[in-house]
């Protein structure tokens, strides 16, 4: 009977020899894990998201490896290794934060969270290549999955010209974005600005309850503050990435947070807020207290929305999801003598070692559990529910990288419902207090690890597949970086957050480092566990979470974040995403065909890619400076830098965020490029 099924046709064939598993690539693959890891925790901390290190691991292993004559299947694997360091700094920065920020750790020094974060994330990433081993071939070969960030990168490393000429747009542009964050931190600028706001007179505004002649009379006024944009290329960069429309949203979380709530609740409660100020407070005090508003009144209600964002997310996509289990389940049933006859482009490790080291790993995450609760029964509960949810949610983060891309993948709404899942049944078992909620958020932290590894891993076997690489070199050189990465990524999150505390914060959860997922893992963990949550609150941001769905808004999720986050934060990513829309209106008004804005985006998303790292990695080197005091201040140049030429700078980087690009735009004879971002 003939068969109707297309036949797929590697670019390189699977009976062409050709180096791929080598020294030199591993190396490469290795070093920018631990780098453009480093720089995502970084970008994690501070502005609650990650951007993709598929695109500047691709451009980076062309323009290395090209120059040493290396061969198109060396840089697949070395930008296979060093893509994964994000999504392990993903699950990091969301997760391990949670611990310190619920008091679960005590602190976070190496001797006190080391050990015990290098194990959550070596568990978790090692689980993660684990679970989508076993569905990979299924969702890898499956038509309706058009993996469109898998596509644009082996675009990338086809067009091996581009690649090259590609890199001079991110390592320029990490420069300019490292110059400016440093100058920035020299005192050249001031980078933010806190406004106040007088919101009514504080003891003469009034408001009556009642007519004319009613005594029903509350005491109202007070002082609120509004942050302006942060003068930030990493978050100009980001909002130029995600785009004007989901920057627009998760600014609108902002302006609801700090527009609506904060000074409407200022006003009503600032004359018993000045009670508890100190009696000579100025003017300037009231920032702490609006931001003390926003921290505990606020927030609860953004989780509230967040949970009912994370459960729309899924029931929205719960027919690919479905579709997704099911083919899981079925490739299952493969037989070895069926494996044993495929040809080098289809072979992965076999099932039985996949098995066996998943055995293994469960029996040690019962142990850790044990020690977490101090409760064997809730330990080998935790287990069961790490593996069952691990394994679901990571088929469930692949089948999604497979329909959006790993850059818009929502791992921190399928870590919230593993850990209110586990959370219920610490608290159904009777374990509570301190271990219960180190339980929960090691449930948490290692499905979170997974899940993001796992959905990185098969965007990397799509390209595989398609490029002609052989898949178990690519499992293989996949454990080797999540081991490496796991081992390395507690040092530039403790760097941030000891730095930060000798510059007067309070680590991580800090205004400078709100970690805004970590901070609503542990804020669930504590509300659940110990019975403390702010149900109310809750309930009111749930019941807001549901009234944006009825509006129709787009991503429900990305409001409550925004809610979340500092407005600094999101009115930058907003100037970003407005950077975007210019540079796209102009594209249209020059009339470019769609080759020239192809060349331009691409161009767009490698310039914001590099002003991300740049500051990232030299935020990471600033951090460094706080434990030289003495060297740190003798280069500040003044104490009281100025706003005014912060938007002077933030103007002349729109400038280059436009310009730059435009000028790629090329002839429009020229053929189209693969399109970074989809």
């Amino acid at each position: 009977m003939a068969s109707s099924t297309r036949i797929h046709k590697p670019f390189v064939p699977e009976t062409v020899s050709m180096r791929e598993l080598t020294l030199r690539a591993v190396l490469l693959g290795l070093i920018m894990t631990v780098v453009l890891g480093a720089a995502n925790a970084y970008l994690g901390l501070r502005a609650g998201m990650t951007i993709a290190a598929t695109y500047p691991a691709a451009v980076i292993s062309m323009a290395v490896l090209r120059g040493l004559k290396g061969s198109l299947l060396e840089e697949n694997i070395a930008r296979t290794a060093g893509s994964i360091g994000e999504s392990v700094a993903a699950g990091a920065v969301f997760t391990l934060p949670a611990f310190l920020i619920s008091h679960a750790w005590a602190s976070f020094s190496f001797k006190d969270a080391y050990w015990k974060s290098t194990v959550l994330m070596l568990v978790g990433s090692v689980l993660g290549v684990l679970f989508v081993s076993l569905v990979r071939r299924v969702m890898v070969e499956d038509p309706e999955l058009p993996f469109p960030e898998s596509v644009a990168a082996s675009e990338i490393h086809k067009a091996g010209q581009r690649g090259a000429q590609a890199a001079k747009y991110l390592f320029w542009n990490m420069g300019l974005g490292g110059l400016i964050y440093m100058l920035g931190r020299f005192g050249f600028f001031a980078s933010d600005k806190d406004v106040l706001v007088r919101i009514g007179q504080l003891g003469s505004s009034r408001v009556s309850l009642g007519g004319a002649d009613t005594n029903q009379i509350v005491a109202t006024g007070g002082l609120t503050s509004f942050a302006a944009p942060s003068v930030s290329p990493a978050y100009l960069g980001v909002g130029y990435i995600i785009g004007p429309r989901l920057a627009a949203l998760q600014f609108a979380g902002g302006v609801l947070a700090w527009g609506l709530l904060v000074p409407l609740l200022i006003y009503f409660l600032g004359p018993q807020l000045r009670a508890i100020l100190p009696p000579n407070a100025q003017d300037t005090s009231w920032v702490d207290m609006a931001g003390a508003v926003g921290k505990y009144i606020v927030r609860p209600i953004a989780v509230g929305g967040m949970l009912v964002g994370a459960a729309h997310t899924l029931w929205r996509m719960r027919t690919s999801l479905l579709g997704g289990l099911r083919r899981a389940v079925a490739d299952l049933k493969q037989t070895q003598e069926q494996a044993s006859q495929l040809v080098r482009t289809e072979r992965y490790m076999s099932s039985k070692a996949v098995f066996g080291l998943i055995g293994i790993v469960f029996l040690a995450m019962i142990a850790l559990y044990v020690y977490f609760s101090g409760n064997v029964i809730a330990g080998i509960v935790a287990a069961i529910v790490m593996l069952i949810l691990g394994f679901f949610f990571a088929t469930v983060s692949g089948y999604l990288v497979g329909i959006i891309g790993s850059s818009n993948n929502p791992i921190s709404g399928l870590t919230i419902c593993t850990l209110v899942v586990a959370a219920l049944l610490m608290v159904a078992l009777g374990v509570s207090g301190k271990s219960g909620v180190t339980a929960v958020l090691g449930v948490a932290a290692v499905v979170c690890v997974s899940s993001a590894v796992a959905g990185e891993l098969l965007q990397d076997f799509k390209v595989g597949y398609m490029l002609g690489g052989t898949p178990r070199s690519i499992q293989i050189v996949e454990l080797i970086a999540v081991v490496v990465a796991s081992a390395v990524m507690y040092f530039p999150l403790v760097l941030l957050h000891e730095s930060n505390i000798i510059a007067g914060g309070t680590g991580l959860g800090d205004r400078a480092l709100p970690a805004p997922q970590a901070g609503l893992m542990a804020l669930l963990a504590q509300g659940i566990v110990g019975g403390n949550m702010p149900w109310p609150l809750v309930l009111v941001g749930i019941l807001m979470g549901i009234a944006i769905i009825m509006m129709q808004v787009r991503s429900p999720m990305l409001v409550a974040v925004g809610m979340y986050l500092p407005l600094e934060t999101t009115s930058a990513i907003f100037v970003g995403g407005i950077i975007r829309a210019i540079a796209d209106r102009v594209c249209q008004q020059r009339g470019l065909n769609e080759a020239q804005k192809a060349r331009v985006e691409n161009s767009g998303v490698l310039t914001a890619s590099g002003l991300i790292a740049g500051e990232a990695l030299l935020g990471l080197a600033w951090a460094g400076l706080q434990f030289k005091p003495a060297w740190k201040n003798a280069l500040i140049v003044t104490a009281h830098p100025f706003y005014t030429i912060g938007i002077a700078v933030m103007i002349g980087l729109a400038l280059v965020m436009i310009l730059i690009p435009l000028r790629s735009a090329g002839s429009p004879d020229e053929p189209a490029p693969p399109v970074a971002m989809m």
